[in-house]
């Protein structure tokens, strides 16, 4: 089986055309995109705000419970409701847009308001003491404080994006979760392996660029971790400079 998984991903007819895996990998970068930004358009606002303000907490355990919604569930229900309502490729593009918005809120919204909720009140007052304003203490506070969580809820969210964009397929959409709809269907079991492959190798490299990126932006204050003089790392450092 292995020898006809590396056999399928090495032949050159599966990497040019309509069908090839450029092709299919750019459509599902594609579906991804749309959906994170969307989602993150939505939540994050939201769940910066519910954790400046403390108030409507009851978001987030909405959003969490909606997890529990079948995906694949909500996808054909929602199918079936709107697209006789639209034409073209919208009837298809559609819901299944929406229902992957939907599966990347909730980790978005939980993530921006566990990272401004975990802020020291003693920061928030001390900025007000300052003079700051409260979009100032947001913004220049909470928000930098916050971005370890942050970035993590957007991590979670964009690897369970990734790996259910798959079943846009069901519903004729292209992606990488073609060739594992279309090989089970024609009993091209290698194809709907390489697929498979192809999807959580794409979702490791984006964890990882993630990483990268919040070890990049993130203050090094918020880490834990402090490099001495020597260039030894000092854990559980919280202050920003001590004595030797």
């Amino acid at each position: 089986m292995i020898t006809s998984i590396w056999a399928w991903l090495r032949d050159p007819a599966h990497w040019s055309g309509a069908d090839g895996i450029p092709t299919r990998l750019a459509e599902h970068l594609g579906y991804t995109a749309i959906v994170m930004v969307l989602a993150a358009a939505i939540a994050l606002p939201l769940g910066l705000y519910v954790g400046h303000s403390g108030r409507a907490r009851w978001l987030i355990t909405a959003a969490n419970a909606a997890r529990a919604v079948p995906t694949l569930g909500l996808l054909f229900a929602l199918s079936l409701w709107l697209g006789p309502k639209l034409s073209g490729d919208l009837a298809f593009s559609a819901p299944s847009i929406i229902v992957l918005v939907l599966l990347a809120i909730p980790p978005l919204l939980a993530g921006a308001y566990a990272g401004v909720e975990a802020v020291d009140p003693a920061a928030r007052d001390a900025a007000k003491g300052m003079g700051m304003q409260p979009a100032q203490v947001l913004r220049s506070v909470e928000l930098p404080v916050a971005l370890p969580l942050l970035l993590s809820g957007v991590r979670a969210a964009l690897l369970q994006v990734i790996a259910t964009a798959t079943i846009a397929a069901y519903v004729g959409l292209g992606g990488l979760g073609r060739y594992l709809i279309d090989g089970l269907a024609t009993g091209d079991y290698a194809a709907t392996a390489g697929g498979a492959l192809l999807v959580a190798g794409l979702a490791l490299a984006a964890d990882l660029l993630l990483a990268a990126l919040t070890r990049a932006v993130v203050s090094p204050g918020l880490t834990g971790k402090y490099r001495g003089a020597d260039g030894v790392d000092i854990p559980g450092r919280t202050d920003v400079a001590f004595e030797r």
